[in-house]
């Protein structure tokens, strides 16, 4: 069987969920509306402005940690679904890497249009605070921003089959975007800076000031959503549906 095929099929699914699209709605809304109101009051003048600009996109992950999760915990209520995918797709490797493609080409896209909206919104915002801003940093905040958070959606896509509940997924993700790392993460020094969220939005950053550099950053994020979906598949391949 060929990847267009189960990629297709996967994409339709997609479609076809209400929640899965309303959560693409909130990603959109949230990104956009967030950094225009912090950026209105951005508190420290010598905030980075590119990140103050984009800062919606700390709740936005939420948004895509959610789709990545219901995604793939569609398939595991009451375990029909799975069996149904998996008696039209008997290679699991193939089916799970479809659905991980799925997945992330849908959040590109939406993520794609969804950083220059809050990045504009943020802008509009921060008036002559932004004027420091060059081209590339823009470009780089919005692109970078748009694979930061596809590869948060991949990495929650990934540990909700390993966990086989949506659930269960966010209730580890969640907490660990708004609280641990998000409020908590300064308390836990130069480690936090390696957290998969906050490894990733380095890349936000006009001027970073931690231990990663905006590429670097992302690159960490990349590792631990390999590792999420290196261990999702390996359940699926050793568990039954």
């Amino acid at each position: 069987m060929q990847f267009a095929p189960v990629f297709r099929s996967e994409w339709l699914k997609i479609r076809t969920v209400r929640p899965l699209l309303a959560t693409l709605f909130v990603l959109f809304t949230v990104t956009t509306a967030f950094s225009a109101l912090a950026s209105l009051d951005p508190g420290d003048p010598g905030a980075d402005p590119l990140f103050t600009a984009l800062s919606g996109t700390a709740l936005g992950q939420v948004a895509t940690v959610t789709f990545g999760a219901l995604a793939v915990s569609a398939e595991y209520r009451e375990g029909a679904a799975a069996r149904l995918s998996l008696t039209a797709v008997p290679r699991r490797g193939l089916w799970f890497a479809a659905k991980a493609a799925a997945i992330a080409a849908v959040v590109l896209v939406v993520a794609l249009v969804t950083m220059p909206a809050a990045l504009l919104a943020g802008l509009s915002g921060l008036g002559d605070a932004a004027d420091g801003l060059t081209t590339a940093d823009q470009v780089r905040g919005v692109v970078g921003g748009a694979v930061h958070l596809t590869l948060m959606a991949l990495f929650a896509a990934g540990l909700a089959m390993l966990l086989r509940s949506g659930t269960a997924t966010l209730s580890v993700l969640i907490p660990l975007i708004l609280i641990v790392s998000f409020v908590a993460g300064d308390a836990f020094g130069a480690v936090a800076d390696f957290m998969p969220d906050r490894a990733g939005q380095t890349v936000l950053r006009a001027e970073p000031d931690g231990t990663l550099g905006p590429w670097t950053g992302l690159a960490v994020s990349a590792c631990w959503t390999a590792a999420a979906l290196l261990a999702g598949a390996w359940r699926l391949r050793r568990q039954d549906a």
